[in-house]
């Protein structure tokens, strides 16, 4: 098994390094590809989806709201809680972070003959079979 944790740690390092050119860390964009495809998301959702607990993820949508990225509306009808959207600023980031994780995707995917991936995303599919 530190196998799979080595490769782990050095997917996410080439990956942080890739997004780390769009001084983006790979938790923010994971947070950006989820209000994108959720527009007026509740913070608490967001949280749920990104499996984060509350004290994390404040902090975090305050880096992007500070950027610019995201802004948070209250929700009708229910103005104690907030929506979350894409600004035209995020929504422009994102399309360039997700141009950089394709490359990197495709960087790591030339390691592999197309046999060997399948088999490769065969194997680990079955240590989490719902995300097949």
């Amino acid at each position: 098994m530190e196998h799979i944790r080595l490769a782990q740690m050095a997917i996410f390092a080439d990956f942080e390094a890739a997004l780390g050119e769009l001084a983006l860390s790979p938790g923010l964009f994971g947070l950006l590809v989820i209000v994108e495809a959720n527009p007026g998301l509740k913070q608490t959702r967001l949280a749920d989806a990104a499996h984060l607990d509350r004290s994390t993820l404040v902090p975090a949508l305050d880096k992007l709201e500070a950027r610019g990225l995201v802004e948070r509306r209250a929700a009708p009808g229910d103005r104690r809680s907030n929506g979350l959207f894409l600004t035209a600023a995020g929504a422009e980031l994102l399309t360039a972070a997700k141009r950089t994780v394709r490359r990197h995707e495709a960087r790591l995917a030339r390691a592999f003959g197309t046999g060997e991936r399948d088999k490769l995303i065969a194997s680990l599919s079955r240590i989490f079979p719902e995300h097949r």
